[in-house]
């Protein structure tokens, strides 16, 4: 079938084209970033915390004064070992999904002039990363001189383990092992390389920034009180927790237990990714909504053709042309309506992502959503106008005798 007519065609009917095309691309443009937004939560979502999660649970206490932190951490830690089932029981400043405590920014230098980055460190004492069950990929974890007593908001002059994404970023293509940096006047030394060790709040920072992790070894103390690592067999942990809690009562009446983060890490990470479940829910209703606009509106114009070229169709019939050719006419006409929206929804895919990359900082969008995009909007177009274009077929050749 020759292009020629349908585009002459479409020319004597610009307007109602132009608005189908418009509509078109506003749909393409919508489809792609949205399905790179709802990959972009999934992959949150399914975030590889290197800990081992189904085994944690933390206890959070306040309310207690600096004077009573180091009595109140032997209270607790002894009480908590009691407990049966406990495998281990530690203090950690942060925990992963729960209390964020260590977030700072460090140099590279002691002047401060090469800035490193916004970081977590977290402050651990004896046992703490061990419970974790990160994973060390090269050096060695913390010893037992490693442990050191502080004075202020984070140690110094610590030998410390760091997370492979942040080494990379750090020293790129270099061995980080050996390696110092600065936090204001307090130097680390990096002895270990961490597999993954996910900041509390990996949804507020962008790409491999949410394994930007620094595990520094500590003595616990007024800096490094009330906040529990828990560590016991899936199936005795939410027991050991329950036990736990109401044990507080008993051994730390100075204290007020804080109930919402006082969790399992399970219960945590589902917690902290409940925006992120209700964003995808809503983006694939806009997507669906939209999708079905599209489709009504394809459906209706190609209708209203339908109904304007009854006759034509029907003297078309009489020279001798098919049910087939005039199927085709109607599907190709659609094709070449959605390739044009499609055309321009690619650029306005693109522009509606750099908007979002100055405003919310997301990566720019893969090259592969722009044919995904264009592929289900093909396939809607031609499920949306076999319809009509079936009912266009069914005209009979008699309809060319008729007046108009």
């Amino acid at each position: 079938m020759q292009i020629q007519p349908i585009l002459a065609a479409l020319r004597r009917h610009r307007l109602a084209t132009l608005l189908i095309a418009l509509e078109i691309a506003l749909a393409c443009a919508v489809l792609c970033n949205a399905c790179f937004l709802i990959a972009n939560r999934i992959a949150l979502i399914h975030l590889d915390s290197g800990v081992d999660q189904s085994s944690l649970a933390t206890v959070q206490l306040t309310g207690y004064e600096d004077s009573q932190a180091n009595d109140l951490n032997a209270r607790v830690l002894a009480g908590f070992r009691g407990i049966a089932g406990m495998q281990s029981v530690s203090v950690l400043n942060s925990i992963p999904f729960g209390a964020r405590r260590g977030t700072a920014g460090m140099t590279l230098d002691q002047a401060g002039q090469k800035f490193g980055g916004v970081v977590e460190f977290y402050v651990g004492g004896p046992g703490s990363l061990e419970a974790l069950g990160v994973k060390l990929v090269a050096g060695r974890g913390p010893q037992a001189d490693d442990f050191q007593a502080f004075t202020g908001l984070m140690p110094g002059n610590a030998s410390v383990q760091i997370t492979r994404a942040l080494a990379k970023h750090l020293w790129p293509g270099a061995d980080p092992l050996g390696k110092t940096f600065w936090l204001g006047d307090l130097q680390y030394r990096v002895v270990g390389v961490i597999d993954h060790l996910v900041r509390p709040d990996p949804g507020g920072w962008p790409g491999d920034r949410k394994d930007w992790s620094i595990f520094v070894p500590a003595q616990t103390g007024i800096f490094l009180s009330g906040s529990y690592l828990l560590r016991a067999d899936p199936k005795d942990l939410p027991r050991v927790l329950r036990e736990a809690r109401d044990m507080v009562r008993k051994i730390a009446p100075d204290a007020v237990l804080d109930q919402e983060g006082s969790k399992t890490l399970d219960d945590l990470r589902t917690e902290g990714f409940q925006k992120d479940r209700a964003m995808i829910g809503m983006l694939v209703g806009v997507i669906v909504a939209l999708l079905l606009v599209t489709a009504l509106g394809i459906v209706g114009l190609a209708s209203f053709w339908v109904q304007q070229r009854r006759r034509q169709i029907g003297i078309r019939r009489a020279i001798g042309a098919t049910r087939r050719d005039i199927l085709h006419y109607f599907q190709i006409e659609n094709f070449l309506i959605v390739s044009g929206g499609i055309a321009l929804g690619m650029l306005l895919a693109y522009a509606l992502n750099l908007l979002l990359m100055q405003h919310y900082e997301l990566p720019r969008l893969p090259l592969y959503y722009l044919p995904i995009g264009a592929l289900v909007l093909w396939g809607l177009g031609q499920i949306a106008v076999l319809g009509p274009a079936l009912r266009a077929a069914a005209v009979p050749p008699v309809v060319a005798t008729r007046s108009v």
